[in-house]
């Protein structure tokens, strides 16, 4: 069975319809303002009702105030929250409980270490995401990290492999860690911020899609 897919960063209907008729099962929306796929809240609403029912929505917010989370949960109403910063288990916790959306964390994998580090979000964190440490952003720098730390692992939560992943090493990703999901943005990019269909549709058949 093939993994599922996420294009993260997505800010136009054409990236939506491309990546939904090439097989995609989830979809980012980004609203961070230092990163360059950044929507305002009533542009992310607008494509979150457009891609509604057709394809599982993710809002993804870095260590934003409880206000602007509020805000932005109330306008979107996304069916997943992916918090990609130094949210608390504390945090997360709260926000399950007020809304009926998953919770998914990002934790950048350094070392084995974090692999004990990261089982605080046990319990209330519906999918880990493994990504690149942080560096000028949280994530989306196309850097990949160490997959042999993933190698022999015993997941006890569900997850999903990021960062770095392009048309030529997802297939080699999922073969080494056996990902359930793999989630993808600069590498179906033209530029920054900028997805190329193409990339997308080659991506998504890459990844057995």
């Amino acid at each position: 069975m093939p993994p599922l897919v996420k294009i993260c960063g997505l800010k136009t209907r054409q990236d939506i319809d491309a990546a939904i008729a090439h097989g995609v099962t989830h979809i980012g929306l980004v609203h961070f303002e230092p990163s360059s796929r950044h929507l305002d809240l009533k542009t992310a609403a607008d494509l979150r009702q457009y891609a509604k029912g057709r394809v599982q929505v993710a809002l993804l917010l870095v260590n934003a105030s409880q206000a602007l989370t509020g805000q932005a949960l109330s306008m979107i109403q996304p069916d997943i929250i992916q918090f990609h910063g130094s949210e608390t288990p504390e945090w997360l916790a709260a926000v399950k409980r007020l809304v009926p959306a998953e919770i998914w964390k990002a934790v950048g994998l350094k070392d084995t270490g974090t692999l004990d580090r990261m089982q605080k979000y046990r319990g209330i964190a519906d999918r880990i995401l493994f990504d690149a440490p942080a560096q000028a952003l949280p994530g989306g720098n196309g850097t990949r990290f160490d997959w042999s730390l993933l190698a022999g692992h015993r997941h006890n939560m569900d997850w999903g492999l990021a960062g770095g992943l392009t048309i030529d090493n997802v297939g080699q990703a999922i073969a080494e860690t056996g990902a359930p999901l793999v989630d993808v943005s600069s590498g179906v990019e033209s530029a920054p911020g900028v997805k190329d269909v193409d990339k997308i549709a080659a991506f998504l058949k890459a990844a057995g899609r």
